[in-house]
């Protein structure tokens, strides 16, 4: 996408819902006509049509994009493209370049490892600790989220399996009790994310084994088979075909 071109019409793209950002006159539509949403909502509606732009490749790293040209794409005003995109910068996945916009960051393999490896120092030592403290059915809670996993990743969705990700991931560091260590994790994982986009597209193929990783994972969990628990962790957060 060029910086400054319009794109397509919400109404023929439907990233936002149609009447996001749009003023509607009192009473129009009557009664039961959608309301124009708060503000927040926009935002967090730009938002999340941004992760996936940007996770599904649609925003190229190393582009610079406009937060009016993006605007005019989703069919809102440029103040919440802007503040989504700030909220960004702080995750990592775009950079402020000031009177042009925003640039898409790029990830180096070196960057990659780097994130596996921290990754890895976190989440593998606070999950051995799970092992022997959560019960079995605390695990088996997760489960609905390990399937959401599997069935972005049978559809080829490659956003919605990097939400479902997401949320398995959180959902297990949210059982240390320790919220510093879930929000770090989180944007680690985010971070990687990103440089998803801007590779080649995982096959159906690899987003399914990955996903499996997190139902074998639960499997171990529940059997108490620590060791065997820890090894599919530190498999799946360093494995080199997808990037997490």
């Amino acid at each position: 996408m060029e910086q400054g071109t319009a794109g397509p019409r919400p109404e023929t793209r439907p990233w936002l819902p149609a009447q996001a950002g749009r003023a509607q006159p009192p009473g129009a539509g009557g009664p039961g006509a959608p309301r124009r949403p708060h503000r927040h909502s926009v935002r967090g509606q730009v938002l999340d049509a941004l992760r996936r732009a940007l996770t599904e490749g649609q925003l190229l790293p190393g582009e610079v994009y406009s937060a009016p040209a993006l605007a005019e794409r989703y069919g809102v005003s440029a103040t919440p493209v802007r503040e989504a995109m700030q909220q960004l910068a702080g995750e990592g996945a775009v950079e402020v370049v000031p009177n042009r916009g925003f640039r898409v960051s790029e990830r180096s393999p070196r960057d990659l490892a780097e994130l596996a490896e921290v990754r890895t120092m976190l989440e593998v030592p606070a999950l051995v600790r799970l092992a022997r403290a959560v019960p079995p059915e605390r695990w088996e809670e997760l489960r609905p989220l390990a399937d959401e996993g599997v069935a972005a990743a049978a559809r080829g969705d490659l956003a919605g399996y990097a939400d479902a990700d997401h949320a398995f991931h959180r959902a297990l560091m949210a059982l240390t009790g320790n919220c510093r260590l879930t929000q770090v994790a989180g944007e680690l994982l985010r971070r990687a994310q990103w440089s998803a986009g801007g590779g080649s597209r995982p096959r159906t193929a690899e987003l399914l084994a990955d996903a499996s990783e997190h139902t074998a994972l639960l499997d171990a969990l529940i059997a108490g088979e620590h060791a065997v628990a820890e090894r599919i962790a530190r498999e799946h957060l360093s494995a080199a075909r997808h990037p997490h």
